[in-house]
C-alpha cells in the first residue's frame, strides 16, 4: 500500500485572501494596497447584489399593490 506524502497538504483549507480581523503587521506596503483593492472589488459587488435585491422587491411590492 502506498502512503501519500502530500495528503497533509491537501487536506489543510488554503487560507483566506484575507480575514476581517487578521493581523495585518507582517504585510508589506504592496500587500496592504492588494487586499484593498480586493476588498473595493468585493464591496462593489455587494452593492450591486443588494441593488438588485432592492430592485426586485420593489418590483414585488408594486405588483402586489395593485
Amino acid at each position: 500500500m502506498a502512503i501519500d506524502l502530500f495528503a497533509d497538504e491537501l487536506s489543510r483549507p488554503k487560507p483566506a485572501a484575507h480575514e476581517v480581523g487578521g493581523d495585518l503587521s507582517a504585510l508589506s506596503i504592496v500587500e496592504l494596497d492588494e487586499r484593498i483593492e480586493i476588498l473595493e472589488r468585493e464591496i462593489d459587488r455587494l452593492k450591486e447584489a443588494r441593488g438588485r435585491k432592492e430592485a426586485s422587491k420593489d418590483a414585488a411590492s408594486a405588483f402586489f399593490r395593485l
